[in-house]
């Protein structure tokens, strides 16, 4: 019902620009709007895409800790299985081909989520990162002279009509990886700021919530290098 969608909405705290501190946590939001619901599940689906990524960084030594959202800590570590819809896809192959057919598994299924339970933002925002996401690993190919093909995901879904040519060439003249990063986050935001569902009541509202809330997230690790190192720009 539109009114149920309205109190969910309006009992959120707002958010500021990115940059800006976190006014609350995921697993907050998903307590919010109840896990095992059909809100719960879009919102779980957009922090799985940040869990996947703590749990890449842990597993590449660049974080000695993880705090996920719907994965379990176990499974954020590897010492647990993931998800049947995520586990099946994975190649006995270690290293890049296994994590590229881990990401393909995921944007599948977001998309999947996505088309089943109505939200057209988060079948645009997957098309979207997967787009980016291609682009970057072209880009990276190019530079180290080796077959980009080779390392693209989801390309059915990938949005076709994205130029990303001003954000790679800003990319490509960011001053070190961190700053690399920065710069797809920014990218990311204005996505959102152009494509959200602001004022509609709707759930894509708290989709694009979620969305926002996970950049805060990861543009808040931007602040503590130490910890967090440039495998985190795909």
């Amino acid at each position: 019902m539109r009114t149920d969608r309205y109190y969910y909405l309006s009992a959120l705290p707002a958010l500021g620009g990115l940059g800006s501190a976190a006014p609350v946590g995921p697993a907050q939001l998903l307590e919010h709007v109840g896990e095992e619901t059909s809100r719960g599940t879009l919102i779980g689906t957009v922090f799985l895409l940040n869990d996947l990524l703590e749990r890449e960084a842990f597993l590449a030594g660049e974080i000695n800790q993880v705090d996920p959202a719907v994965l379990t800590v176990r499974q954020a570590r590897n010492e647990a299985p993931l998800p049947d819809f995520l586990a099946p896809s994975l190649p006995n192959d270690p290293g890049s081909l296994q994590a590229d057919a881990l990401w393909d598994a995921y944007f599948h299924h977001a998309d999947e989520v996505g088309r089943t339970l109505g939200s057209a933002l988060l079948v645009r925002w997957i098309g979207f990162e997967a787009a980016l996401r291609n682009a970057l690993a072209e880009a990276r190919a190019k530079r180290l002279e080796i077959e980009g093909a080779d390392y693209l995901v989801a390309t059915d879904l990938a949005a076709s009509s994205e130029d990303f040519s001003a954000i790679l060439s800003e990319w490509a003249a960011a001053p070190t990886p961190l700053e690399g990063l920065r710069v797809t986050l920014r990218a990311r935001w204005d996505w959102l700021t152009v494509n959200d569902a602001w004022f509609s009541f709707s759930d894509d509202e708290l989709v694009a919530y979620a969305v926002r809330l996970m950049l805060l997230e990861q543009w808040r690790r931007t602040t503590r290098p130490e910890e967090h190192s440039a495998a985190e720009t795909a």
